[in-house]
């Protein structure tokens, strides 16, 4: 699937909510999964390739140097295991402690900047197999969710970023909004 880069209106829209999980939202998913693979990026929204809809993939096995947490039902499991995974419908709730760490995105090519996000989170939502899951996650998994749950509002890491690191990238912006 072609990523749709920045300056395209789709990456602005909240997704519609997605009632039921039909073989065209699966197919979806699979292909979203392997576009975001094919990227080498750790997650991919449904708005990045043309949809606005409530779905986000995300892989973050074998990113070692940031390292992932993740519970269920309080108990820590294998994040890897649960890898890639596609959600539907997620919902957070952000924990309070926050850090800075570097981001970047697939429809923003050669754009990155440091963005304050929780460090923990509450993710519920439903598997694309229709099953329901509600999980924990720390560290870099934490990140790439909120960075994709962003993306199903409507919101960019740009819009995150701080004043000076969107000075400092304004020019790059600029041209990747001309010319996609």
């Amino acid at each position: 699937m072609e990523i749709v880069k920045y300056g395209k209106p789709v990456l602005r829209a909240k997704g519609a909510r997605i009632e039921t999980i039909t073989e065209e939202i699966r197919q979806l998913a699979d292909a979203m999964i392997a576009t975001m693979h094919e990227a080498n990026g750790v997650g991919l929204a449904a708005q990045q390739v043309g949809y606005a809809l409530q779905l986000a993939v995300i892989d973050v096995s074998g990113v070692d140097d940031r390292p992932s947490v993740m519970r269920i039902d309080g108990k820590e499991v294998d994040v890897d295991e649960w890898m890639p995974m596609a959600l539907v419908n997620p919902v957070l709730e952000l924990g309070k402690a926050k850090e800075p760490g570097q981001e970047g995105c697939l429809s923003f090519p050669d754009i990155s900047a440091d963005i304050q996000r929780s460090l923990t989170l509450k993710a519920t939502g439903r598997l694309i197999d229709g099953r329901e899951i509600a999980f924990e996650a720390e560290g870099f998994l934490a990140r790439a969710l909120q960075h994709e749950v962003d993306h199903l509002n409507g919101i960019l890491f740009i819009d995150r970023m701080s004043s000076a690191a969107r000075v400092g990238n304004a020019g790059r912006l600029k041209r990747l909004q001309k010319w996609g």
